[in-house]
């Protein structure tokens, strides 16, 4: 066991404990980064003997390494980057006093002797002399042994018939998937490096799903549970990637799904990161739904899930309370449905963030939401939508840093998930880290992971950039989101402090005018986001930015 500031490292029990004695939960892969540096502290560890020891014999890319790092560091408080420190050009080091202390064991109890019973000699002359005897106990002992192997076939058989129950096709290990070369139809050369580097980053982020192992296609495709195969084309519109993922042993496309990207709007890596992140998300919400499915969803829940989100893909309060009421009325007649359950939690949680929900009512969704999805947790602890939608209620009630490991535990399943990367993304802006934050929202930017949030980083990267005082770069990121989404006037707000700050003054009053109307009531007073747990460094950037949008227009109170 590994002691250091107060942590202990288990690494029999596979654990990390605080210094109150609770249990951090980490992903066994950040665990092992975590030991080896720790097991090797003060020295300099590369990128490549980390990635080497943790992820033997498998493809992945540096950002495997990046994510079990920033789990790390938020495990430990490790804001400031003192514990995991980067040495530049060379790798990690570990700086803290790290003892190793031997695990107690439990002391062998020894057996208490009993004096062997005193056996007759009558007994004793018929065990030795009796043939009769000599066949019964024969007999005996081969009864003994038939019952005993039949019944361990019983419990055989009982445990394959669940294993297979089709909820749980994976249970008896992590699934294996092979990805094999995205094909190209074409003699282009573009078109060939490019299915490489889709093929190779869609590989990358599969590697980091933690109930998953990558096979190399090459030589393990034929013993993958599972195969991915493609095909690129490119016309003068579109790059569209066509995607299917086939049992090995049946040989049933188990999914299919498309991308495209247009070349116009972005540069080459951005279109292979957005066509591999296109598909990767989508394949990566199947799997966890074959993980989690212990029977097929009811349809109509489904059906009342989609309307309800298609009432709020352009955000409104209308649009939101007519979501709200068709959710309630689907859990109402459905209590333990999970899906229901996160679908209407996440609403809540959005209506709490745009602050359509305000005192009591504000207190009785947060309570109603954190009910819900304790019990969807315990039901399902490793659902994507689950793990989504906590991340986003442990953000919006101000729990920062227990939202950035839900947040990351989202994203241990779906790497491509953009709505967990922009809560991460919030969490860092509220602690005062808006370099980090500014790289999270643009990461989800470059991923574009699911389409219909988009506005959201994009107003994340125009706030990140406010709070750093850059309005010029905040401009196009808030002009980008209000282009997506109008509804929202917090974006409007942004944009008259980014203009005021700029000296265009008119431009700032229309702005302001624009988020007046679409928020009534809005003043310096109640714009702000809640207080709690929130950085000095964030409070100190906040106000700055509040006293922009009051010389733009916002009423004081």
């Amino acid at each position: 066991m590994l002691r250091f500031s107060g942590f202990e490292l288990d690494s029999e029990r596979a654990e990390l404990r605080a210094p109150d004695g609770g249990t951090i939960r980490l992903r066994p892969k950040t665990l092992e980064i975590l030991r080896l540096l720790a097991k090797n502290a003060g020295r300099v560890l590369s990128k490549q003997q980390l990635m080497e020891a943790a992820w033997p014999n498998v493809h992945v890319g540096e950002d495997s390494l990046f994510q079990c790092i920033r789990e790390i560091r938020t495990a430990l408080g490790d804001d400031k980057r003192k514990v995991v420190r980067v040495i530049s050009g060379r790798g990690y080091l570990f700086q803290a006093e790290v003892t190793e202390v031997p695990v107690p064991t439990v002391p062998e109890i020894a057996p208490v002797s009993q004096p062997e019973p005193a056996v007759p000699d009558t007994m004793a002359t018929v065990e030795t002399n009796s043939e009769p005897a000599k066949r019964f106990f024969d007999f005996s002992r081969r009864r003994i042994a038939f019952a005993s192997v039949a019944g361990l076939a019983i419990l055989c058989a009982a445990i394959g018939v669940w294993m297979l129950r089709p909820g749980l096709i994976f249970a008896r290990g992590p699934a294996t998937i092979a990805v094999m070369p995205i094909a190209d139809a074409s003699n282009d050369p573009l078109v060939a490096q490019m299915a490489a580097e889709v093929s190779d980053r869609l590989t990358d982020g599969l590697a980091k799903i933690e109930n998953i192992r990558v096979l190399a296609p090459e030589t393990d495709a034929p013993k993958a549970d599972f195969v991915v195969k493609g095909e690129l084309q490119k016309s003068e519109q579109a790059w569209t990637i066509r995607t299917r993922m086939t049992n090995t042993a049946t040989g049933e496309v188990k999914w299919t799904a498309s991308y495209s990207v247009n070349p116009a709007d972005t540069d080459l890596q951005m279109q292979q990161s957005r066509l591999a992140a296109g598909v990767g998300h989508a394949l990566a919400l199947r799997i966890n739904e074959l993980l989690n499915a212990d029977t097929p969803p009811a349809s109509k829940s489904k059906v009342v899930i989609e309307q309800a989100t298609a009432h709020i893909n352009q955000t409104s309060p209308e649009r939101f309370q007519a979501a709200q009421a068709m959710l309630e009325k689907a859990l109402a007649e459905d209590p333990d449905n999970v899906d229901v359950q996160v679908a209407l939690a996440a609403l809540l949680m959005r209506g709490v963030q745009m602050v359509w929900l305000s005192g009591p009512e504000r207190e009785a969704a947060e309570a109603k939401t954190d009910a819900m999805l304790q019990q969807a947790l315990r039901a399902k602890p490793n659902h994507i939508p689950t793990l989504e939608a906590y991340c986003r209620f442990l953000n919006a009630t101000n729990q920062f840093r227990a939202s950035l490991v839900a947040c990351a535990r989202a994203l241990s399943f779906d790497p491509w998930n953009g709505i967990a990367l922009y809560h991460v993304g919030l969490a860092q802006i509220q602690t005062g880290r808006f370099e980090d934050a500014l790289a999270t929202f643009k990461q989800a930017d470059r991923f574009d992971t699911p389409q219909v949030s988009r506005w959201t980083w994009m107003i994340g990267a125009g706030w990140a950039n406010m709070l750093m005082g850059r309005a010029e770069d905040a401009v196009p990121w808030l002009l980008k989101s209000i282009a997506i989404t109008a509804a929202s006037g917090r974006t409007h707000m942004l944009l008259a402090a980014a203009y005021q700050q700029l000296g265009k003054t008119d431009e700032a009053r229309a702005a302001m005018e624009k988020g007046r109307e679409l928020r009534p009531g809005s003043t310096v007073q109640n714009v702000p986001t809640p207080r709690k747990n929130c950085s000095p460094v964030y409070l100190e950037a906040a106000e700055r930015i509040m006293q922009l949008m009051a010389a733009a227009g916002l009423p004081e109170g």
